[in-house]
């Protein structure tokens, strides 16, 4: 048997090993299954996730290489440190889930589908309320302008998708979101792949089979729970536009 596997309800926890996906489609590993809290841990644990759209069977996905951001590695531009100084956007987390991930589903302007289907929608909402999915949210004048959302386990962060509907708000959020990930001593930010808008952050390539290591390292123990932003964090922030590499506090 080879990939792509079908995954079967009863066995929640098992996934072939991710060195088995395809090259083409890249990283496509297996079919079916379900989206449950169980499952979606183990294919996070160890770099696996799903990506499919209404019409297909859950898709589930180990691209190689992989693209990853370490949190000392941020790039913050002239033109986004300026707008981080203006502090126009109150940074929020954990506080609308359902709201972001429903404006990262809208149609892109493209004009193509989304892949964040309903059923996606409402497996991450059970995977927040258990404290495992997170959103970050950038607000104007109380109206959500943009966001992001992702999951934790231990000490590595993976991105999901982010939406914007002013300029550099998804990007503020993600500065103020590496900025506390970075004082809570995470290791890594999985951007999944590659993309001209992760790379100007400092997202970089790695092999997959380093990725994997680094899960194995890093990944445990999962400390469910929800997040909420440092408010001294934020006003390091919009005092420099920097980010203070010194300063570190307690894990959310």
């Amino acid at each position: 048997m080879s990939a792509p596997y079908w995954l079967s309800p009863r066995y929640p926890d098992w996934f072939p090993d991710v060195e088995e996906a395809l090259r083409d489609p890249d990283g496509l590993l297996a079919l079916g299954g379900d989206l449950s809290t169980s499952r979606l841990l183990a294919a996070y644990r160890h770099g696996i996730f799903p990506w499919y759209s209404d019409e297909q069977p859950i898709l589930w996905w180990s691209p190689d290489p992989r693209s990853v951001l370490f949190p000392d590695a941020l790039k913050i531009s002239r033109s986004l440190r300026k707008n981080l100084k203006k502090g126009q956007f109150r940074i929020t987390f954990d506080t609308a889930f359902a709201e972001v991930m429903q404006q990262c589903a809208l149609p892109r302007r493209d004009g193509l589908g989304t892949w964040i289907t309903d059923e996606m929608q409402r497996a991450y909402r059970h995977f927040h309320e258990a404290g495992h999915a997170h959103s970050v949210e950038a607000w104007y004048d109380d109206e959500l302008v943009g966001g992001l959302y992702g999951v934790a386990l231990g000490k590595v962060f993976f991105g999901e998708s982010m939406f914007t509907h002013m300029s550099d708000a998804s990007k503020i959020a993600f500065v103020t979101l590496v900025a506390h990930l970075r004082a809570w001593q995470f290791q890594l930010v999985d951007c999944q792949v590659e993309t001209e808008h992760l790379n100007s952050l400092g997202a970089q390539n790695i092999p997959r089979r380093e990725f994997t290591r680094y899960l194995d390292t890093y990944c445990e123990p999962l400390n469910a729970g929800h997040w909420s932003v440092d408010p001294g964090r934020i006003r390091q922030l919009q005092a420099t536009g920097r980010i203070d590499t010194d300063q570190s506090f307690d894990s959310p």
